[in-house]
């Protein structure tokens, strides 16, 4: 008996079951049959990961991919809040700039999409994602192109990040 299996031996079974610590209910606990299509979005589920490619010939499964789940149930993995004088004079610009973000990263992920941006109180801009690393990435191309500052804040136990950037101005 190897080491490791000498270990392993005295344990009990509770000791080999991997508990999930955060429930994601967006998260399938199997993956679909091959090939399915998404009806919402046209994303196909093919190699073991949802893609955007070509609706396969012959018979194909459906279902509603992850994404399109979220954005039905108004329930976002991120959300990016933005704020300042700042803000309120390139709002358009900073628009077009996380438009241009979410765009490059959806191009080869289909679950990275932005769900809707929309004010909050005293000119705030939020916006919603599917996906939990797009509000940071859209973040951090703010920051980048604009300055301001920066909060990411990452609830383990909702499963959501919310990103703050305010700069005044």
């Amino acid at each position: 008996m190897s080491g490791k299996d000498r270990d392993l031996a005295g344990r009990g079974r509770g000791d080999r079951i991997l508990r999930e610590e955060i429930h994601d209910p967006y998260m399938a606990r199997s993956k679909p049959k091959e090939p399915t299509v998404c009806p919402g979005c046209g994303a196909v589920f093919h190699k073991g990961r949802w893609q955007w490619a070509a609706e396969p010939a012959g018979q194909a499964h459906e279902l509603m991919c992850p994404a399109c789940e979220r954005i039905r149930d108004d329930m976002p993995a991120g959300i990016l809040t933005l704020s300042g004088g700042f803000l309120a004079k390139h709002r358009d610009e900073i628009l077009k700039l996380i438009h241009n973000k979410v765009e490059e990263e959806k191009a080869e992920h289909p679950m990275k999409r932005l769900m809707s941006a929309e004010d909050g109180k005293e000119g705030e801009l939020i916006v919603k994602f599917t996906d939990l690393h797009l509000p940071r990435g859209a973040g951090e191309a703010v920051e980048r192109a604009y300055d301001g500052e920066l909060e990411i804040q990452y609830t383990k136990e909702s499963n959501l990040v919310r990103v703050y950037w305010n700069r005044d101005e």
